[in-house]
């Protein structure tokens, strides 16, 4: 079960399952609890859409406070719309030389790093293995599910970390609905070749249109892992249609900001203090 609650001025849902490892801190954040005004009221963290860099500092700065984890600490991807996974090892060195984070997963058992996910409908999907102390974050738009990012990145836990099905608890956060992702017939035709594609992908109103429901397709992927269904988190949050708590770049007509999703491994206290100055490379 996700439920809605607050730290400070920051709204967020949290996951039932996910609150019990002791270990770890996560949030589904809202769009609520920032400074940002008119498309981009009030907490987006994007700093790629057009919202002034000033506002989205402070929100940054806001964010962190909040959760009481220093600002350069939070980890964001490029994100585009791929199935590349992001490994970050337990310690060293991991931030790639040329800049570059062009992934839509990252996967992780290093502490007091807190790894993001931005979201304005797409889908994102968080992972644990309770016994391993390992996490990961998933960007699944519908270009991601239908490369079957999440499919991916369980086979990746398994494989890597020898992580086992019953350890690996899941939390799908608010993403658009089934009443509002709507899909041509040439993207829907990407999904019919997954297993039971039939109880997330459905005949539109509109002539050759489909829709289709994100949180369910990818729910079917990580059951179809062996995951136990008890070990799955899903909201039941449609972003478009909530936009009063959720920023939706559907629902918006494309201008608008993103809210952060975000899980990290609580590690000793960092002793550096929070600044704010100009954007860290890591926050794209």
């Amino acid at each position: 079960m996700l439920s809605l609650t607050k730290i400070h001025s920051i709204e967020y849902l949290k996951s039932s399952l996910l609150n019990e490892c002791d270990f770890l801190t996560h949030a589904f954040c809202t769009r609520l609890g920032g400074v940002s005004e008119d498309e981009y009221a009030s907490l987006n963290i994007s700093f790629k859409e057009g919202d002034l860099e000033s506002m989205v500092l402070q929100n940054w700065n806001r964010l962190a406070m909040a959760f009481a984890i220093p600002m350069e600490n939070f980890l964001t991807l490029n994100q585009v719309h791929g199935d590349d996974i992001f490994v970050i090892k337990p310690f060293g060195e991991y931030f790639p030389s040329d800049g570059s984070l062009n992934y839509d997963a990252i996967v992780t058992s290093r502490d007091n790093l807190a790894i993001c996910i931005k979201t304005a409908d797409c889908v994102p999907v968080f992972f644990v293995d309770r016994m391993k102390k390992i996490i990961a974050v998933v960007h699944a738009g519908w270009k991601s599910t239908a490369l079957e990012i999440t499919t991916k990145v369980i086979r990746l836990l398994q494989k890597k970390y020898d992580s086992s099905p019953r350890d690996i608890l899941a939390a799908i956060g608010p993403a658009i609905g089934k009443c509002c992702l709507e899909l041509d017939a040439t993207s829907a035709n990407t999904f019919f070749n997954q297993e039971d594609h039939e109880a997330f992908l459905f005949s539109g109103s509109r002539p050759n249109k489909w829709m289709l429901d994100l949180a369910e397709c990818n729910r079917r992927q990580i059951l179809n892992c062996g995951i136990p269904e008890a070990n799955i988190d899903v909201s039941d949050l449609c972003t478009s249609c909530r936009q009063d708590l959720f920023f939706s770049h559907r629902g918006s007509g494309g201008i608008t900001g993103r809210q952060v999703n975000f899980m990290i491994i609580k590690g000793d206290a960092p002793c550096r203090v929070l600044t704010v100055g100009s954007e860290d490379p890591r926050m794209q």
